[in-house]
């Protein structure tokens, strides 16, 4: 599943090359199996013709994320990193499972907008983490805004709150490993199921563009040309299985099923907002909140 990465190999020739990863799912780092996912040199090519903003995008051990704020957050709130939830250092989180208030001391690397390395920020809490309906992991930082601003030079990206739209021009931006994908939001998915896991309407991303690979999960899906982060990346189908792990399917709403290698997807985030407080925090309680819990 879950363009997570465990450990990955390079081999560049300024002539020739083969490139390849090894692409890492649901099993965290020293457990499970390994499958081969090839990095083809032309993909390469993608990453040059375009200039992406960097700044506020995290580079995590084995995978991708970014320092965002809500549309009404203030510079003296904590600081939050937003990742996936297979992303998450304690494990996965089963089907139907959800993490809360967790705490944590997990470290993220931030990028300036050029890829300069600009610090590094500490978790002091995994505030929320799940993999069913969608894929997202949390974190408050020990860090407020301003004082990541003050002390780095960083501002964070900030989280929409409305439903994106399809054909929206999109980014997929990598801290692991400091590239962008340029790409469209295809279509939206009623139901993407991988091994026991399910996701509600996910966006399928067009191609040529977006073809994810292992080390982009956690990345921010921002609106081409912004700061507006619309979505997190988080799988696609790398063998043309059908709803096995690393290789998802789409199951429309009578329960047909289409898949097809080397489709790329992502998890919307606007549905977070339904679970804010009156002080800008993730509070399950709320009513109306529609993250698992």
């Amino acid at each position: 599943m879950f363009k997570k990465l465990f450990a990955v190999s390079i081999f560049l020739a300024v002539t020739s090359a083969t490139v390849t990863s090894q692409a890492f799912a649901f099993p965290m780092p020293g457990h499970g199996k390994y499958s081969a996912q090839k990095f083809r040199p032309e993909m390469l090519l993608q990453f040059s013709e375009k200039q992406f903003d960097f700044e506020g995008i995290a580079e995590l051990s084995d995978c991708s994320g970014s320092l965002f704020r809500f549309e009404n957050s203030v510079d003296s709130d904590s600081a939050m990193i937003l990742t996936n939830g297979h992303c998450f250092e304690a494990g996965m989180p089963a089907p139907g499972q959800f993490v809360y208030h967790q705490q944590s001391d997990r470290t993220f690397n931030l990028l300036k907008s050029n890829l300069e390395a600009a610090g590094t920020v500490t978790a002091v809490e995994a505030t929320y983490s799940t993999m069913t309906t969608t894929d997202i992991t949390i974190y408050k930082l020990s860090q407020t805004y301003a004082q990541i601003k003050a002390q780095m030079g960083v501002s964070p990206l900030t989280l929409a709150s409305k439903h994106p739209s399809e054909k929206d021009s999109i980014e997929v931006l990598s801290g692991y490993w400091h590239r962008g994908y340029a790409c469209a939001i295809d279509t939206f998915v009623n139901e993407l199921r991988e091994a026991g896991w399910v996701m509600n309407d996910s966006m399928r991303y067009s191609q040529p563009g977006c073809e994810t690979i292992g080390g982009t999960s956690g990345s921010p899906v921002v609106l081409s040309g912004t700061r507006t982060i619309i979505g997190v990346n988080n799988t696609g189908n790398d063998n043309g299985e059908k709803c096995t792990m690393d290789n998802p399917c789409e199951v429309d709403q009578k329960g047909n099923i289409f898949y097809k290698q080397g489709l790329s997807y992502g998890q919307e985030t606007y549905e977070i907002y339904t679970c804010l407080n009156a002080n800008r925090e993730i509070d399950l309680s709320v009513k109306g909140c529609q993250l698992p819990h």
